[in-house]
């Protein structure tokens, strides 16, 4: 039996797995020291916790302990990539290669770059929501010193050809940063195959902690170096200075281990129920999907509503159910969404639109009640505006 609200909103936030709660528990209490502290027993503990994280954090993308950075989320290590590489290789040239859909903490952030003197080229998508590879190769210009795309979207969930973008970056001598948030812990990510030079990631979208995440930054072939972005101590080899939140460094290496060794059948459970939600909804007329059928995520779909506006269908399901109709750090804004309206939507079909996210606590029972109380909430919708279900005048 559940309990309502039901929560279909993973893509914003997940609930903490309470075996990576338990895990960090004792970092809190018995183990708080600063990993800082090299002159006694506190210290060395939580130095010692932090590096075994690090490395098994390392090896879940492939990548080398001394490889990654911790921050704060994934905002932060978006930010200290570009802004990094901007100032460290400024000399080499100050244009950018991003994507329209691209997060927001990716976008301002090249905002940022432009307002310091930078160019940036925000290359247009499909209407799957696909980058063009040829658009991506036509922006490269001698003063390129990045690229800019994310692996999966936050919104519709559209998976970017990561490896063939990685190949025609190295190609060209060019930095890829990848904005990894959505994709990390829910389908295999490795750095090395997919030729990434700097990836962030974060341990709330994969049921961890808030307030932890990390930034992969290549040490070899080629070694990538940044400008530092908060000052003071030193820390994470310079990168990034601040006491590290060693609960949380846990607690992400915990929420790692724990999709490590589930994702096979997360996956396959999650898709499962996915499929079921997105054959249930679409059976109601007048709705459609929208971005690549087959190149997303396996827990995220974003579906089109004819003549109802989603935040009306949201505010009628509010009581039974946690969705969204974009991302939760733009939520509260009016206008459409920039990701749909990109991939070619009107701004009507855009606000018409919903995005639901699941994750690996949602359960069958779940997504039929969601589906159940969609179709009868859209039904009275439409009713109100002079139509039933499918679409015929009273």
């Amino acid at each position: 039996m559940f309990t309502t609200p039901v929560y279909l909103d993973n893509n914003a936030t997940t609930a903490t797995d309470p075996r990576v709660v338990e895990c960090m528990l004792p970092y809190f209490t018995k183990f708080f020291g600063n990993p800082a502290s090299r002159h006694h027993a506190f210290g060395w503990e939580a130095a010692e916790a932090v590096d075994i994280a690090r490395m098994q954090i390392a090896h879940t993308i492939g990548a080398e302990q001394k490889e990654i950075i911790f921050t704060s989320g994934a905002t932060e290590s978006n930010n200290l990539a570009i802004k990094g590489v901007f100032e460290m290789y400024a000399h080499k040239g100050q244009h950018i290669i991003t994507c329209c859909t691209e997060h927001k903490a990716v976008l301002d952030t090249c905002k940022s770059v432009e307002k310091k003197g930078g160019t940036v080229t925000y290359l247009p998508v499909k209407t799957d929501g696909l980058v063009d590879l040829n658009d991506l190769e036509k922006a490269i210009q001698p003063t390129t010193i990045l690229i800019a795309i994310m692996y999966a979207n936050n919104e519709t969930g559209v998976i970017q050809p990561i490896a063939e973008i990685g190949e025609i970056a190295k190609k060209h001598g060019i930095l890829f940063f990848c904005d990894g948030a959505q994709a990390v812990g829910k389908i295999p990510v490795n750095v090395m195959n997919d030729h990434i030079d700097l990836l962030s990631f974060t341990a709330h979208k994969i049921n961890g902690p808030k307030g932890i995440g990390a930034l992969f930054v290549r040490r070899k072939n080629p070694r990538v170096t940044l400008a530092e972005q908060i000052n003071g101590g030193g820390h994470e080899r310079g990168i990034r200075s601040g006491t590290l939140n060693v609960p949380g460094i846990v607690g992400f290496e915990k929420a790692l281990e724990l999709y490590r060794f589930e994702m096979k059948e997360n996956t396959q459970r999650i898709t499962y129920l996915k499929n079921k939600l997105e054959t249930g909804i679409c059976k109601i007329p007048g709705t459609r999907i929208n971005g690549h059928i087959q190149h997303r995520l396996p827990n995220t779909t974003n579906i089109q509503f004819d003549d109802i506006k989603g935040e009306r269908l949201m505010t009628a399901l509010i009581q039974d159910m946690a969705i969204s109709a974009g991302a939760a750090c733009t939520s509260a804004s009016p206008g459409p969404s920039h990701v749909l309206t990109a991939m070619g939507l009107s701004d009507e079909e855009a606000h018409a639109s919903l995005r639901f996210s699941l994750g690996k606590f949602t359960t069958e029972e779940e997504i039929d009640f969601a589906i159940s109380r969609i179709t009868e909430e859209t039904q009275k919708l439409r009713m109100g505006l002079g139509k039933n279900v499918a679409g015929i005048q009273y």
